[in-house]
């Protein structure tokens, strides 16, 4: 009886592991395979604080004591689901810097939201139909100090506001993105009024009379339609170490085309802990629109010049609460 049931037994397991359509391996076949994710929405807040500081006492090779600081907040709502994804951002950001003896200074000033929608016909797909839709500005009064009288820019002078369609590829949409858009439409507002008649960042001057009076007030917007590629990669480099770089390049059709208007951001997050961090920043711009000035011939007056390189650099350390 007893060799019976041995024989019994082995022979019930052999049939279960040589049948693979038995009733066992149909059972939990399902379990194990995925295919489809679920309506999902995430949320996601993010504030930040970075602070700098020096001070001196008795210094021998001299120093001027001086803080800064650096605050900021993210907040997303992102959407995913078999075949649709939908990511929302609005980022804020305003640095301060003060030195002995020396007025009150803007380091930083952003004001950001982001829209990006795509479809995908098939769930096996790593190519999305995609539409997007990107605006910022800034906060506070810019200056070209010490001058601190005049502004040369303000809110919504400049602002900028990108809505198109294209083509985008990602097998993981949050960590890497090619986008390719034919159709992009580039509004550029400068909402200031003397900073519009003084044609800043590209909007069309105003018409003066000989006397320097104003005939014809400066256009507050200039409408552009172009083509537009984007890169964004975020990857880990090390352990508590991330790098986030974004890549955007803008053609306008119409006017000069051929003439790239660049936008180029690497970060680097380095992780302490849940609270202590560390950011490396690097920004690079590059606008056609945007003219520089050098000093002109008659004293006090400046002239027009070209499109230069822009760059920022920051590092700082400081804390991250996500919530």
């Amino acid at each position: 009886m007893k060799k019976t049931l041995i024989a019994l037994i082995f022979l019930c397991v052999q049939f279960a592991f040589a049948q693979p359509d038995s009733l066992f391996i149909k059972f939990i076949t399902p379990k194990k395979k995925v295919d489809y994710i679920g309506p999902e929405w995430v949320q996601k807040n993010k504030a930040t604080f970075d602070l700098s500081e020096v001070a001196f006492v008795n210094w021998s090779a001299g120093g001027s004591n001086s803080i800064s600081g650096l605050v900021g907040f993210t907040s997303e709502a992102n959407y995913k689901d078999k075949y649709i994804f939908w990511n929302n951002n609005v980022t804020a950001r305003i640095g301060i810097n003060k030195q002995e003896d020396r007025e009150l200074r803007k380091t930083d000033d952003l004001f950001e939201m982001n829209s990006n929608i795509g479809y995908k016909p098939h769930s096996a797909s790593n190519w999305f139909y995609s539409a997007r839709l990107n605006f910022k500005t800034q906060m506070a009064n810019g200056y070209r100090y010490p001058d601190t009288d005049k502004p040369i820019s303000r809110f919504m002078a400049p602002g900028y506001l990108f809505f198109g369609g294209g083509m985008e590829y990602g097998k993981n949409i949050e960590s890497l993105s090619f986008y390719f858009s034919p159709i992009t439409l580039k509004a550029t507002f400068v909402l200031d009024e003397d900073l519009a008649n003084a044609g800043s960042f590209g909007v069309t001057p105003a018409v003066l009379d000989d006397a320097g009076n104003v005939i014809v007030k400066g256009e507050r917007v200039r409408n552009e339609v172009g083509i537009l590629l984007t890169n964004y990669y975020k990857m880990k480099v090390a352990e508590n170490i991330e790098m986030i770089h974004n890549l955007s390049l803008y053609s306008d059709y119409i006017n000069s085309f051929g003439n790239i208007d660049i936008d180029w951001k690497i970060d680097f997050d380095f992780k302490v802990n849940s609270f202590i961090r560390a950011t490396l920043g690097s920004h690079l711009k590059y606008d056609d629109d945007i003219k520089t000035t050098v000093p002109s011939a008659i004293e006090g007056e400046v002239e027009e010049a070209g499109a230069k390189v822009q760059w920022k650099q920051f590092l700082g350390v400081g804390f991250a609460i996500d919530f």
